[in-house]
């Protein structure tokens, strides 16, 4: 057994670490004690996708610091090749047709008449199957292809707070099938997103937590895409390549689809949307992350 391994007999509490508003909070809560239903937990695992804002990188290294006397913070990777850069080659890590990221379509630009939503698997492959993967081998210690040992209690603790009860619902649906048993703590004190962030403003965090999500992810409203175009130079320009990149049918995987592809929900280019124009709805997309099911992102 190496030094990341666990005893299988041994309850393994994992938090699901986002690195956002609510992960960070169960990460600062279970290091700092005290919290009902919030254990310690033996480790946390982020699932790095390659194209996250700079801030939550910085955010994730002060984090891991920070919680280190408790439990160790362990980084993961899909494999060599991000998000972004599967997306413009058109094939994931395994050489297979590359899954898609929930981007809005239309028959032409501007035409939201005809917008439609592409399916999201993103998350699945990027997120939650790096997570599962490190759980078997680097946790467990199991060979590829090994059966899951029966004496082995595992437990994930997830950052969805009491305002996301349908994403509760669906991580709760899709565990059924899985090995390891999901916790909400969040969801268990009844902690709301703004509960977490007045406790992480009492915390005493030297920068403002920011919201884990790629930086070309749909699902921003325009005060978001705002903020990235106007403190976040590399990011911005990585958007507005993978906006590009996802219409180029000679670089991207989805061939089948007719439609042309916008990360913007205008249906326009990213660098012509209006992202300067107020967003009525802009919560659903900045607080709920709309349609987001696995409860992995935005956390």
């Amino acid at each position: 057994m190496t030094q990341h391994q666990h005893a299988a007999t041994a309850p393994i509490r994992i938090l699901n670490l986002g690195a956002g508003v609510q992960s960070t909070a169960l990460a600062l809560m279970a290091h700092r004690g005290g919290f009902e239903h919030v254990p310690k937990f033996n480790l946390a695992i982020f699932a790095d996708v390659g194209d996250e804002p700079d801030d939550v990188y910085r955010h994730l290294e002060w984090l891991t610091n920070e919680v280190k006397p408790s439990f160790e913070v362990r980084v993961v990777r899909h494999g060599s090749v991000g998000l972004g850069d599967s997306l413009k080659i058109g094939i994931n890590a395994t050489g297979q047709m590359f899954v898609s990221i929930p981007a809005f379509t239309a028959d032409a630009d501007g035409d939201v008449n005809s917008m439609g939503l592409v399916r999201r698997q993103c998350t699945s492959e990027f997120k939650i199957t790096p997570i599962e993967r490190e759980i078997r081998r680097g946790v467990l210690g199991l060979a590829k292809g090994q059966r899951w040992p029966k004496e082995a209690d595992v437990h994930q603790y997830f950052g969805l707070s009491f305002d996301e009860g349908r994403r509760v619902a669906r991580v709760t649906e899709n565990a059924k099938n899985g090995h390891t048993t999901p916790h909400f703590p969040l969801w268990d004190m009844q902690w709301t997103r703004r509960h977490c962030m007045a406790w992480l403003e009492s915390y005493g965090i030297p920068h403002k937590v920011p919201r884990s999500a790629c930086v070309f992810c749909p699902y921003k409203s325009n005060s978001e895409w705002r903020r990235l175009r106007d403190t976040d130079a590399k990011g911005w320009k990585r958007a507005l390549e993978i906006d590009e990149a996802i219409r180029d049918h000679d670089t991207r995987g989805q061939k089948a689809i007719v439609k042309r592809m916008y990360l913007h929900k205008s249906c326009l280019p990213l660098a012509q949307a209006p992202i300067d124009e107020p967003q009525t709805n802009a919560a659903q997309y900045e607080m709920g992350f709309v349609n987001e099911c696995e409860g992995m992102c935005g956390l």
